[in-house]
């Protein structure tokens, strides 16, 4: 019974965090990204439309970071969120190149 209640608890942990996750990147997105990504002005990937992302994505992430520190194109460093961790741009990143849930 306690291995189980453990279990449960473990699961129901692991599962809150993922949302957390998306939830943040998806903040992100709101705060600093969707003013160009929504749209995709001035170049920037459309949010979303994971058929544009995956030429990016699949240079990985330590590449898509230097990108969005150091910026690209029409993105400034730090792609308008001068005060973002790199694990909130890599949410961030995740959460446009990702198809949009329903």
């Amino acid at each position: 019974m306690m291995k189980r209640t453990l279990l449960m608890a473990a699961t129901a942990a692991s599962l809150f965090t993922l949302g957390a996750q998306a939830a943040d990147g998806e903040a992100v997105y709101n705060k600093s990204c969707m003013f160009c990504h929504a749209s995709g002005v001035g170049g920037a990937p459309r949010a979303h439309d994971e058929a544009a992302w995956k030429s990016l994505m699949d240079k990985g992430m330590p590449a898509m970071l230097k990108a969005v520190k150091e910026g690209k194109g029409n993105m400034p460093p730090n792609a308008m969120c001068g005060s973002c961790t790199d694990e909130e741009f890599k949410e961030s990143i995740e959460f446009m190149a990702k198809k949009k849930q329903k």
